[in-house]
């Protein structure tokens, strides 16, 4: 039994899925496992907590608390296991179906699995980005340290 090229493809691409989908199963173990923020169960924190990190305004502790939340999250080598088993769907969709061609022009068909690759490359620079703030966050949490309180008895 002779696979060829994209059979013997086909097949390393499908284990990899399988590793992929594992390492995302254990990251959302783990996400389920923790006590949330309170400040994520709120609709829209994420998105401006986000914000105020990259302005670089002041925040107030459980901002801080949530923003160290998601910056370690998306720091997480397993949180990247999400756009890889989503790269590697694709890819075993196009890759499966040059298999399946044996030689033949390929459809617009094959190239459907381009959307899911797609994707997993705008999941990756978002979490990229979302990493790149660890800078942002110290300096946000040391400013917070140093700041005196506010609260005064007159």
């Amino acid at each position: 039994m002779n696979l060829g090229l994209f059979g013997y493809l086909t097949i390393i691409v499908g284990v990899l899925e399988l590793v992929f989908a594992a390492g995302v199963f254990v990251f959302v173990r783990r996400l389920e496992r923790r006590t949330p923020a309170p400040l994520g169960e709120k609709v829209g924190a994420h998105k401006a907590v986000l914000a105020k990190l990259r302005k670089r305004e002041s925040m107030t502790p459980e901002e801080i608390e949530y923003a160290t939340e998601l910056v370690s999250d998306s720091r997480s080598g397993l949180a990247y296991c999400i756009p890889a088993a989503l790269f590697t769907i694709g890819l075993f969709y196009v890759v499966g179906c040059f298999q399946q061609l044996h030689g033949a022009a390929p459809s617009f068909r094959t190239f459907i699995g381009l959307i899911p690759m797609l994707t997993s490359i705008n999941l990756t620079v978002q979490l990229r980005r979302v990493s790149g703030l660890k800078g942002n966050l110290e300096s946000a949490a040391s400013a917070l340290r140093e700041s005196p309180d506010e609260l005064t008895v007159a």
